[in-house]
């Protein structure tokens, strides 16, 4: 008999209130190693929260958070980062004046440690740098090393995003709404390059992700979250055919 697979992420009866309000409530879920999830719903139903209470930007006040077996639920953001937790975030949080290059390459100096001074000019061999080029090269911007952030296209700075994601090299990836804002004609570089992460790097990944094409057509399971309670997390063919994601949804889009 073979021993259970150990889950990569997994959340025990997460919770959050704030004054009199619960925005979260008993969310319970497995994620397996390897595995692509794609989090659904409309706006006010808790999908940026429970990314939130999974990255530590919040704390939750009922539940625990666990990557690779391990409770994180009062680690430190930067903490639930080495321990191969990365995420991205609606908003862009990249430095617009500086390159792309140097955004990407201050990520990977991060994770290995050592100067994190920008004041200087980086060696074209150093470690940092060689990681920064790699990452920017699996985005498809290598003609863009030495342009400013602020000067990208909104798809552009995206791909950014994603590079410095992956020059920590993340174990879990957490991609809230990487298409938002995102010129129709960037979406399907921007999916082929989520897909290539997930099968090349092998990253476990869960996405908050409004462009139903797209998630129906990268993830393994889809859960829909839906007043801050976790509705259904199944195959996407049996969460569309759920009657009663259908009833939740009836005149909400998804």
């Amino acid at each position: 008999m073979n021993a259970p697979v150990r889950p990569a992420l997994a959340v025990d009866g997460l919770g959050l209130q704030i004054g009199g309000a619960r925005i979260l409530q008993d969310v319970s879920f497995a994620v397996g190693a390897g595995e692509m999830i794609g989090v659904i719903g409309p706006n006010g139903a808790g999908k940026t929260t429970l990314f939130n209470l999974i990255s530590g930007v919040m704390r939750p006040t009922e539940g625990s958070v666990s990557l690779n077996g391990r409770e994180i639920t009062s680690a430190p953001v930067h903490r639930r980062a080495k321990a191969g937790l990365g995420r991205t975030f609606q908003t862009s949080n990249l430095f617009p004046r500086l390159s792309v290059l140097e955004n990407v390459r201050l990520a990977a100096q991060a994770k290995i440690g050592g100067s994190f001074s920008i004041l200087r000019f980086p060696s074209a061999s150093d470690e940092a740098t060689r990681i920064a080029r790699s990452t920017i090269s699996e985005v498809g911007l290598t003609g863009q090393l030495t342009t400013a952030a602020g000067d990208l296209s909104h798809g552009e700075k995206r791909k950014v995003e994603i590079a410095v994601l992956l020059a920590t090299d993340p174990a879990v990836v957490l991609l809230d709404e990487p298409m938002a804002g995102v010129a129709s004609g960037d979406v399907p570089s921007l999916t082929a390059i989520i897909r290539g992460m997930h099968r090349d790097r092998g990253c476990t990944v869960m996405m908050v992700e409004h462009h139903m094409d797209v998630v129906l057509g990268l993830v393994d399971r889809v859960a829909v979250m839906h007043h801050g309670s976790l509705l259904a997390l199944d195959s996407p063919d049996a969460v569309m055919a759920d009657p009663i994601v259908q009833s939740a949804y009836l005149g909400e889009p998804v």
